[in-house]
């Protein structure tokens, strides 16, 4: 199940509408980059590693519409097309990693014709989808080293194949040590207030017949210190290069709380996430969506008319209550500022497909 993808016969992008899951599953269609800039800001998408993949798609479509007969010009357009995709959502990092790789390609001294720069985006494009795919299995069956048989797992958010391109982050560790046999449960957050646990991972576990609960974000903690649970997983949409973990809110507390507890606490995080050029967490920007969807619930209000709102979208957990980083290059322990620099640098040189 490919959560983005490019359609070969209309040369458009194609991607999962999220926001209608579980209820409909429903296939969207953009031939209009400024439309799949819009997908990624209204949440069609979501999921640092599925975003890369979407914005490098909607670069190589911008080239496609884009009337150019000269390099230069095609650049220029390129450019504005990259501002508008970069501005649909700040947090995650993947976003400006696929978008600065494609700006890179096209102006490439190799490529002269605008149509060479055309399909050398759309192969480019191509090939970041292709290889979230195969590292974000490589990262499975690393994080599945942490999972012993009987373990129950907190999960927080949505990190399976809808959050990337297919397979997933903190979700693929689960689906690998399933398939390696273990026998293990899930407690699900809900994850508020756009509820993608109880929508999104809930229907992926589903699919795949993995033992699940769902519990309201406030129950974390009771599960925790009650000894119900043996491993945190979540995900990360931009991870500082001190190990400082920028996630969906709430992630921050879950780990404060996992440290109380003595359990450890790992974000699984392609390397393409890892933010080296950030020192720590507090450079990270944090997005803050439209208040109304605190103020409502499946489009239904919960709270009084006339009220205000505020709607930040990550947390920023420090490093400290980091217990290890899964990465496709390994596990990352402390201290991280040097490890991460070195497993950014494994995977550029390609050593987790040699272990494939």
């Amino acid at each position: 199940m490919r959560t983005v993808y490019w359609d070969y016969e209309s040369n458009t992008v194609k991607l999962i509408d999220q926001r209608k899951l579980p209820f409909v599953y429903e296939v969207a269609e953009f031939a209009d980059y400024k439309d799949v800039a819009r997908s990624i800001s209204e949440m069609y998408v979501r999921g640092a590693p599925a975003i890369g993949a979407t914005a490098a798609f909607g670069m190589a479509l911008a080239a496609r519409q884009s009337n150019a007969t000269m390099k230069h010009k095609l650049m220029r357009e390129l450019e504005e097309a990259a501002s508008i995709l970069n501005a649909a959502r700040p947090t995650a990092v993947n976003l400006s990693w696929a978008i600065t790789r494609q700006l890179q390609l096209a102006g490439d001294d190799i490529y002269q014709s605008v149509d060479d720069v055309r399909q050398a985006l759309l192969e480019l494009a191509q090939q970041i989808a292709d290889d979230d795919v195969e590292l974000n299995r490589r990262m499975g069956f690393n994080g599945a080293e942490l999972i012993s048989d009987g373990d129950t797992i907190l999960h927080h958010c949505n990190t399976g194949a809808l959050a990337t391109v297919d397979w997933g982050t903190a979700l693929g560790v689960i689906f690998a040590a399933a398939e390696q046999g273990k026998n293990i449960h899930v407690l699900v957050d809900e994850t508020r207030p756009r509820l993608q646990g109880a929508r999104l991972t809930t229907w992926e576990l589903q699919q795949r017949d993995i033992s699940f609960d769902l519990i309201a974000d406030n129950a974390a903690g009771h599960f925790m210190r009650t000894g119900q649970v043996n491993i945190v997983l979540v995900g990360s949409d931009r991870t500082a290069g001190n190990g400082d973990v920028a996630n969906k809110i709430g992630t921050y507390k879950l780990a404060v709380v996992a440290r109380e507890n003595g359990i450890p606490f790992y974000p699984v995080v392609p390397t393409s996430t890892v933010d080296l050029l950030l020192a720590h967490g507090d450079l990270i920007p944090i997005e803050e969506r439209n208040q109304n969807e605190v103020l409502m619930a499946i489009d239904r209000p919960i709270a009084p008319s006339g009220i205000t709102a505020r709607n930040p979208a990550f947390d920023v957990t420090p490093h400290r209550y980091v217990t290890g980083i899964v990465t496709e290059s390994g596990i990352v322990y402390p201290p991280f500022q040097r490890n991460l620099r070195a497993a950014v640098e494994a995977s550029q040189r390609g050593e987790w497909r040699q272990r494939n």
